[in-house]
């Protein structure tokens, strides 16, 4: 067993996968974290365990490692359709919850979560790791400057196969890639126009026989802002996959324009990196002013940032964000309402693929 430090918030890592995984490592080497056990169905945790060195406690039932453990806290890494048992049950034995977006698979169950928080008074912050992205902070700085209204262009379809394309799948069994991926994007697009969405409309198809019937791998939302601001958002997940312009993080306003460039991450065989999916290497800023003879008046600034955290970095400043919380009991209830909010925005796209109808907000 690992030597523990009274001082420590102890954690249980429930889900080893991906992002499970480095979660983990960043409670393993940050300061103020504790493991005291690791929890999955499979054989994730193993694996998991030996990288980390070995000797931490390992558990198939959930139930059973939050009665043996008692930790302080738990980070819920799952498949959506569990995020709300695991969340309202962590918190109701008096645990804080870190848990990866989704917040849940339904409406109504990310509710529920965000009640149990709330009467439990626990800390409840959700995995949206763009929003501890110093680039996609910058990014979203600058469309504020842009004027209103603002044309939001985004996307990230994967090219997976292998054991990409079994998670994906696995994941298309509760959820369509624009709800679980568009979450991200949708939270981007309200930070960008601090304005209320209010109707969506979006389209699907099911290109493979390998997921339910009446789901769908390729999905393309729109949403309609009070501000006048309209975005749209297309996620595909499968081996199908076109790596084609895969890659589009692009906002217009009356002013100019703002776009990440990703050379490296944006390009051929990356569609499926989960380290390319954050990377931004380069901002580009279009000035739409004109002199006196129509022409440019500036020239396109180029933002090269010189703190570009990878993927395992993000996963540490969203932990340290969590404790923070903690620590100094932040108030977060706005974070909170956000993740509802955006979820709400991406189940009504999901409404409407399936409706073929706009959705009013």
């Amino acid at each position: 067993m690992m030597e523990q430090n009274t001082n420590n918030l102890r954690v249980l890592v429930v889900g080893c996968g991906n992002m499970g995984s480095s979660h983990a490592m960043a409670y393993h080497t940050l300061d103020g974290f504790e493991i005291c056990g690791l929890v999955s169905r499979g054989a994730s945790k193993e694996s998991l365990n030996k990288n980390l060195g070995g000797g931490y406690q390992l558990f198939d039932n959930y139930e059973e490692s939050l009665k043996v453990t008692k930790p302080h806290a738990v980070c819920i890494s799952t498949y959506p359709d569990t995020h709300e048992d695991y969340a309202v049950k962590a918190l109701e034995m008096g645990c804080h919850v870190f848990i990866e977006k989704p917040l849940a698979d339904s409406v109504k169950a990310a509710e529920r979560v965000q009640q149990a928080a709330q009467k439990a008074n626990k800390k409840l912050v959700v995995g949206y790791i763009l929003r501890h992205h110093p680039s996609w902070q910058r990014f979203i700085g600058i469309s504020r400057e842009l004027g209103k209204p603002l044309v939001m262009r985004m996307n990230l379809n994967q090219q997976s196969d292998g054991d990409m394309w079994t998670l994906h799948r696995n994941l298309m069994e509760s959820l369509s890639p624009i709800v679980d991926c568009g979450v991200h994007y949708i939270d981007v697009m309200c930070q960008m126009t601090r304005s209320r969405p209010t109707q969506v409309y979006a389209i699907g198809a099911r290109l493979t026989e390998e997921i339910p019937a009446g789901n769908y791998n390729y999905g393309q939302l729109q949403i309609r802002f009070e501000d006048g601001s309209v975005g749209w958002y297309e996620a595909g997940w499968g081996p199908m996959m076109s790596e084609t312009a895969f890659f589009v993080k692009d906002v217009i306003g009356p002013k100019g324009s703002v776009s990440i460039v990703a050379k490296k991450s944006g390009g051929e065989g990356k569609s499926d990196s989960i380290e390319s999916h954050t990377k931004t290497e380069s901002l580009r800023h279009h000035h739409a002013d004109l002199d006196k003879n129509e022409k440019f008046a500036k020239e396109d600034t180029w933002i090269n940032l010189e703190d570009e955290p990878d993927h395992q970095e993000l996963c540490n400043r969203e932990q340290r964000y969590f404790l923070d919380a903690i620590i100094n009991d932040n108030d977060l209830t706005d974070h909170m309402e956000d993740a509802v909010n955006s979820l709400r925005i991406a189940f009504a796209c999901d409404e409407s693929v399936r409706t073929g109808k706009v959705v009013m907000l």
